[in-house]
């Protein structure tokens, strides 16, 4: 992989299928800006060493020269912004050997001395569909949780790969934060545009630059307006999200902070100096 020289400013953004991603909003992160800017593959990772293909299955497709095997895979991609540069890592959670797995993601890393290494992740939560879904951001780095105005990590229990790549981030030195989305755990069939768009907002921030959202805030609000269909011909599901709306009104909304509104009006900031369509391929 090539040196930090090749890139400009860059910024490595991950995301894994499976039990870190429900309703599959941040694996959508990173299908959004590999095909909102120009993307290049750097290298996937070898299936064979990581996955239980008996959990996560091979698939028949129709290739180029004919039907062919699908791999499960872990890409390493370059979109390449305006601005600086994303490396772009997804791939299903791994199977096996995950800390051989990290320290092969840590290596590539190092190649490239990113300036941050951002984690994504999305968990099934109380949060009502019809407010502002919350994006909760943490760190092990006490000087970058201060400094970006995040919480220190203080997560015990059972982890996915997520977490054991953030530890093993900070372990090797390397500037790590964790974006988790909160997926109503009442419509957690995938998509959830919704959720995906709280995540880029939320990378946006962390990355200071403005990313286009194409037709993402329309499928957001397609989406609500559907689960709210939904939920009108449910009178027991109407009354619990009017309890988790009641709660979190009780709670105070944490969209209403000055901090939020700051960040929110900076964003305005970004996407008008950007112009009105962003960056093309």
């Amino acid at each position: 992989m090539a040196g930090r020289g090749q890139y400009t400013r860059p910024v490595v953004v991950v995301a894994f299928e499976g039990w870190n991603d429900a309703a599959d909003a941040a694996t959508s992160v990173i299908e959004h800006l590999a095909d909102t800017f120009p993307t290049d593959l750097v290298f996937d990772i070898d299936s064979d060493d990581y996955y239980d293909y008996q959990i996560v299955r091979p698939r028949v497709a129709d290739g180029a020269d004919g039907r062919e095997i699908v791999w499960p895979k872990t890409s390493m991609q370059v979109s390449h912004l305006p601005e600086r540069d994303l490396i772009l890592v997804s791939g299903p959670e791994p199977n096996l050997h995950w800390q051989r797995f990290c320290s092969t993601l840590i290596s590539a890393f190092r190649s490239v001395e990113p300036e941050m290494i951002i984690v994504l992740g999305a968990m099934l939560t109380d949060s009502p569909h019809s407010r502002p879904l919350p994006v909760t951001g943490n760190t092990s780095d006490v000087g970058l949780a201060h400094s970006l105005g995040l919480e220190p990590a203080d997560y015990e229990g059972p982890t996915g790969i997520t977490g054991v790549l953030s530890d093993a981030c900070h372990r090797a030195g390397l500037r790590e934060v964790s974006l988790w989305a909160s997926v109503p755990h009442y419509v957690a069939a995938p998509p959830n545009p919704k959720a995906t768009l709280a995540l880029l907002a939320r990378l946006e921030d962390l990355l200071d630059v403005a990313l286009p959202l194409d037709d993402l805030p329309e499928l957001a609000q397609a989406w609500q307006r559907g689960v709210d269909e939904l939920a009108s011909e449910d009178s027991e599901i109407s009354d619990y999200i009017e309890t988790l709306e009641a709660q979190q009104d009780e709670n105070g909304l944490p969209q209403a902070t000055g901090d939020s509104i700051a960040r929110e009006f900076e964003r305005y900031l970004r996407r008008r100096d950007a112009g009105p369509s962003g960056p093309t391929n």
